[in-house]
């Protein structure tokens, strides 16, 4: 996948049964440019329903995996169909070598400036800053400064509330995750409303 492609907000899919993933993917029907969606390695099934959901919405939806510690896990989320790897932290090198030889889009996380430029001089595509919210917004605007334009997405306490912020900091991407939905629409797969919810953080960001 092409980095020009990729949407500028990632759902975080962590805990949810296929149910509701597949209701969430089914609320993004128009939205598939503006969103992609990981599915984190610990929740259960996790391998399964990234294959399912590929098979289903791939052509449409960028779909890919979270959680991403180990090359092994790198190599069983490509096997199962991931367009792209998101981690907790940074990847090893063979991690980064293993996502650019297959084509798979490389997102470490990282919380410092050394970080960040290690995971971008190793092979990186996006370097997520993790926890963004710790760090805040602003954190973007000032590392950019030395480092120069950098694609980076912001992960952790990002929510409809502070995403324009990060934004407008100079965040390229944003990763959103329990906060994005109302829990009720989740538990209850209600995709209008979750289609909603979707349509509300886009209109806060444009």
């Amino acid at each position: 996948m092409e980095l020009r492609e990729y949407p500028k907000l990632t759902i975080i899919m962590r805990g949810y049964t296929y149910a509701q993933a597949e209701a969430i993917l089914q609320a993004m029907s128009g939205f598939e440019e503006d969103y992609a969606v990981e599915m984190t390695l610990n929740t259960e099934g996790a391998l399964e329903h990234i294959a399912k959901l590929s098979k289903q919405f791939g052509e449409k939806i960028n779909i890919g995996a979270g959680t991403v510690r180990t090359l092994d896990q790198a190599k069983a989320a490509y096997q199962a169909g991931a367009k792209f790897l998101l981690g907790p932290h940074t990847f090893t090198k063979e991690m980064l070598n293993f996502a650019n030889q297959n084509k798979i889009l490389a997102v470490p996380a990282a919380m410092t400036p050394s970080e960040i430029n290690q995971m971008f001089n190793q092979g990186a595509d996006i370097v997520k800053v993790f926890p963004a919210g710790t760090v805040g917004p602003k954190f973007f605007k000032d590392v950019q400064a030395p480092l120069g334009k950098l694609p980076l997405m912001g992960v952790g306490g990002i929510n409809s509330g502070n995403a324009k912020d990060f934004f407008e900091q100079g965040a390229s991407y944003l990763g959103l995750g329990s906060g994005m939905f109302n829990s009720d629409d989740i538990k209850h797969l209600q995709i209008d409303q979750l289609h909603e919810s979707l349509a509300a953080l886009l209109a806060k960001i444009k």
